[in-house]
């Protein structure tokens, strides 16, 4: 029984996370900080070195981490290293469709004290703009967050319809 959960352990750490399965986690991370943690803890291995899309979403994870912080010092601290991180992934690749959604889906839901929406409609158009060109999968997946983003209005979102 102990060979069996180390074994599920080390299959469920070893290597990096599936994307099908943190786009999947992303969906719900906000709806409780159990979900939040669970998705910190999913990109904890994740290194700058790793795939820029998992780097993208780790940086989301320390964003969201941040939410949930008791001390106010603290909790400034996480929201930059989060902000500082998805910023410099997005700068190594301003065509990356779906980092500039992960950024979009942070900025829109931060509170305006923390001056972190200044992208909002520079992503926006870019999804729009891009969004025909990608496959399926992502589409389905982009398709999803336009439609329950408060930053596309509903006319807006018909180029996903």
């Amino acid at each position: 029984m102990k060979l069996l959960l180390t074994l599920l352990l080390l299959v469920n750490f070893a290597g990096n996370p599936d994307l099908a399965a943190i786009r999947k986690m992303y969906a719900d991370v906000t709806k409780s900080e159990n979900n939040a943690k669970e998705f910190v803890t999913k990109l904890a291995g994740i290194s700058n070195n790793d795939d820029k899309i998992l780097v993208a979403y780790k940086a989301a994870s320390i964003l969201l981490e941040s939410k949930f912080e008791k001390k106010l010092g603290e909790k400034i601290e996480r929201f930059k290293e989060g902000a500082k991180l998805l910023e410099a992934t997005i700068k190594s690749d301003p065509s990356n469709i779906e980092m500039r959604m992960i950024r979009l889906s942070i900025q829109e839901d931060v509170p305006g004290i923390t001056g972190y929406k200044k992208n909002i409609k520079e992503d926006k158009k870019f999804i729009t703009t891009y969004y025909a060109s990608q496959g399926a999968a992502l589409k389905d997946y982009l398709k999803d967050f336009v439609l329950q983003s408060k930053s596309f209005s509903e006319k807006e979102k018909q180029f996903v319809k």
